[in-house]
């Protein structure tokens, strides 16, 4: 049985495929269309997924769509029946598109579909899974536990913004909800908007920008904008925040309170408070988490925790989570997201709708192995295809078998040199994870401002993280656990930190950015953090491979791992891509396939000036 499940319309559409319940392909649409967080229809990831089959849209039996367009709206108009007339503006651009587009998605869906698909039976046969349910879907039933609780946040769905499910086999039952307009999504992305980043894509900088700063607003946060009950329940009060029905996040009241207005976007980040308030909500994020995670265990008794939706992709939560310990084992879906709705969709049809029995995962359950296969769900290309591709696009190389490859590339980063790093399927989900990656030599005090300024073209602050192997995780991190989808933070040990002086402890915010604080300062954030990625021969031999070679060499089994594109463009999903990315940025190594790429070798009239192709993020 085949069932696409189909995320779209609002932000990082996506679309994948399953068959009898495993994974066969999954991929965001913004990979094809090089728009990054594309809403569209993602009919490009369809015919990839489809194609991953063999298969026409004929031969699916059903496709689901990850939330229900009605109750949205209900949502929406009751939101702004509930503030009137405040809102008048916002409700003024909304509607109209609302009943123009959005209102008919099942019409739109079906009109497009049929395309593909004349025969097909869509009256049946196309389905609608509520937002939360396939969030909770697509945390559950890939994960290598028989049975947990599962907790869902983001900013919201239908109505609902965070959901507890319980998880059992085949079964998933939902069985409390925090409904709109209060959200922990909501909440940390008014600071994202106010501290002048962009609001869902923005998020990850201020989570990265909170070491910089001392957590002095969180009280008044919780003393005006937060009612945080004991148990992690939540109220927010609506008067400092706008999202309900204006055009921005935050008002003038909220301005009031933090003292000043809004940060205009890309402006220098020259004021501490930014980077206190960074720090503040942050930190109230991960209190409010806690609590709820800390609750839930004692009222459950369940051992293992599932997270899913946007604010799972907070890893230093993720990682406080894991630490506390109130839950043994923690799974966080790869593709947290809206764009890992599609696949929630479809196991939430698979095993909810049609009744179908999950398979145990019997040694998995002792390995940590789950269905995700590494999250590479995406495209892969063979290597006579990368031939032709690279020589079409004027690209000069040699070919190496994989013994001589692992060992080049090995060299090079040895060698301090950033390497573009393009092997097999593309991974689905925000993160690169030695797919589609660029790596670098962590011991380099240098490589950190490098990779940022010359070769991401992004702000200085931000970290980098580690890929580690799995068997040397524990000798190098406060860690002793898989974290395969670079989604848990964990502190470096004792023995890897260089404590500071007396003189760099009196630095305050970027200050610190330049100090060499471990054996491995270009993964090191500035209070001793890593936002870390296992590496697991089982699911990507060839990138364990290359750090087993990196730590033969070196003595050190780790990798600095950012994915491969610039600000504002999606990860490289073909050889074109990266040939384009390698030929427009400071990346001087390019391994794609067992074709390896020199810069010094390439045609400098294919240079091109990469840094403003794409929209700032």
């Amino acid at each position: 049985m085949r069932i696409l499940g189909i995320s779209a319309f609002y932000h990082d559409s996506a679309a994948a495929l399953i068959e009898d319940g495993q994974i066969i392909a999954a991929a965001q649409e913004e990979r094809f269309t090089r728009k990054k967080h594309d809403s569209d229809y993602p009919r490009n990831a369809i015919t990839y997924c489809l194609s991953e089959s063999g298969e026409g849209l004929d031969h699916v039996d059903y496709v689901v769509f990850y939330d229900k367009p009605f109750l949205k709206f209900e949502r929406l108009i009751e939101t702004y029946l509930a503030f009137a007339p405040r809102g008048f503006a916002s409700f003024r651009m909304a509607i109209p598109i609302w009943i123009k587009e959005k209102l008919f998605q099942k019409s739109l869906l079906q009109k497009i579909l049929k395309e593909h698909a004349p025969g097909f039976d869509w009256e049946r046969k196309l389905l609608f899974a509520e937002h939360h349910q396939s969030h909770a879907a697509s945390a559950f039933f890939p994960s290598p536990f028989d049975e947990a609780l599962v907790l869902t946040m983001d900013g919201v769905g239908e109505w609902a913004t965070t959901s507890v499910s319980l998880g059992h086999g085949s079964q998933l039952e939902m069985i409390r909800e925090i409904n709109w307009p209060h959200s922990i999504g909501m909440l940390y992305s008014a600071f994202t908007y106010y501290t002048g980043f962009k609001v869902n894509s923005g998020e990850y900088k201020v989570m990265g920008l909170a070491p910089y700063g001392e957590p002095k607003y969180a009280q008044t946060i919780l003393d005006h904008l937060v009612d945080l009950k004991p148990d992690g329940s939540f109220r927010l009060d609506q008067s400092y925040f706008d999202y309900c029905t204006g055009l921005t996040m935050t008002n003038r009241k909220f301005d009031a309170l933090f003292g000043g207005p809004p940060r205009k976007p890309e402006s220098e980040l020259l004021d501490q408070r930014h980077m206190d308030l960074a720090a503040s909500i942050q930190a109230v994020t991960e209190e409010i988490i806690l609590r709820l995670t800390r609750s839930l265990a004692k009222q459950t008794g369940q051992k293992n925790l599932c997270l899913a939706g946007g604010v799972a992709l907070n890893c230093v939560a993720n990682g406080k989570v894991l630490g506390d310990g109130a839950f043994e084992r923690i799974w966080i879906q790869p593709a947290a997201g809206d764009a890992g709705g599609a696949l929630g969709a479809a196991l939430a049809a698979y095993y909810g709708f049609l009744g179908q029995r999950r398979e145990p995962n019997g040694s998995a359950n002792e390995s940590g192995i789950d269905k995700m296969q590494g999250s590479y769900l995406g495209p892969a290309f063979p290597q006579g295809e990368i031939e032709r591709r690279l020589k079409k696009a004027g690209a000069r190389f040699e070919v190496l078998d994989q013994d001589g490859l692992i060992e080049t590339t090995a060299r090079a980063l040895e060698e301090e040199k950033a390497v573009g790093w393009f092997q097999g399927r593309m991974e689905f989900g925000p993160r690169a994870l030695g797919a589609r990656s660029i790596l670098g030599d962590p011991r380099s005090p240098a490589m950190q401002k490098t990779l940022n300024l010359k070769v991401k073209f992004r702000e200085s602050f931000r970290p980098f993280a580690p890929s580690v192997l799995r068997e040397q995780t524990s000798d190098w991190f406060e860690l002793n656990a898989d974290s395969p989808y670079m989604l848990l933070i964990a502190d470096l040990k004792k023995e890897r930190q260089r404590q500071m002086n007396d003189a760099e402890n009196k630095l305050f915010g970027i200050e610190k950015l330049n100090v060499v604080r471990s054996d491995i300062p270009a993964v090191t954030h500035v209070d001793y953090s890593a936002r870390i990625q296992t590496v697991h021969r089982e699911t990507n031999p060839r990138y364990h491979a290359l750090l087993t070679a990196f730590h033969r060499r070196t003595g050190c089994p780790v990798l600095v791992n950012t994915s491969f594109n610039v600000r504002g463009e999606p990860i490289v999903c073909t050889p074109e891509d990266a040939f384009h990315c390698f030929m427009g940025t400071g990346i001087e190594v390019l391994a794609i396939g067992n074709c390896f790429l020199r810069k010094e070798d390439q045609d400098p009239s294919l240079a091109q000036d990469y840094k403003d192709a794409f929209e700032l993020d």
